[in-house]
């Protein structure tokens, strides 16, 4: 599941992002009302996690505006506001449900699966690509009936990637969304992770699944329909 997490406290952002990396969700994390609206319309995301005390603009009203330029990615609100009133304003706002501080992983969780079923579009649970499909409950990648394994990162690659197979996702895109801008890993790191996946999937003869764009990215190869 795409997530977009906003949340400007850094300690709870650091956890909450990494528990639910994870769980095999990947995660933009934001700590401002204006990165987060402007994440929300530029990426196509299942779910927005949305703390009500953001620095500039709040989390309310970045949901209102959210749901007024006719965005449908599930809204949960993180709040420390516990009056009635409160959550009554948060819900009318547009969000599908709210949690309040301070929570236990396990609630949060079962409250991203509640809004998932909630919605009237369900979030996709298989994408399937030629003779592939991905999984996106169980993270298994099959090709017809045989089971790949999978690392996290070959699996969060290849979600990426396949979830966006009408189009080249860039180098940069792939690196901040796998490793984050404030990493250590060398940019080699990328090509040695494509090298990993090709080498578990592809089969001997056949054009790679993940085609390299020179000097641009990489992309789902094209299966004929």
């Amino acid at each position: 599941m795409n997530i977009l997490l906003a949340e400007d406290d850094v300690r709870l952002g650091k956890l909450v992002s990494h528990l639910l990396e994870n769980e095999y969700h990947r995660v933009d994390w934001v700590k401002n009302g204006k990165d987060a609206y402007d994440h929300a319309r530029i990426f196509p995301y299942d779910l927005i996690i949305l703390d009500w005390m953001l620095p500039g603009e709040n989390g309310q009203s970045v949901c209102k505006r959210l749901r007024e330029k006719g965005n449908q990615s599930g809204i949960l609100f993180v709040t420390a506001r516990d009056a009635n009133e409160d959550i009554i304003s948060g819900l009318d706002s547009g969000a599908d449900d709210y949690i309040i501080k301070p929570f236990e992983f396990n609630e949060l969780l079962a409250r991203i699966r509640a809004i998932s079923r909630r919605k009237e579009k369900p979030l996709e649970e298989v994408i399937s690509i030629g003779n592939f499909s991905l999984n996106l409950n169980s993270h298994v990648l099959k090709r017809k009936d045989s089971v790949i394994d999978l690392t996290k990162k070959e699996y969060q690659f290849l979600e990426i990637v396949m979830r966006n197979h009408n189009q080249v996702i860039t180098r940069e895109v792939l690196f901040e969304r796998l490793w984050g801008y404030e990493t250590e890993v060398s940019e080699n790191a990328l090509d040695a992770l494509v090298k990993l996946v090709r080498k578990k999937i592809d089969l001997p003869g056949e054009p790679s699944f993940v085609q390299n764009v020179r000097g641009i990215g990489y992309k789902v190869r094209r299966f004929d329909v």
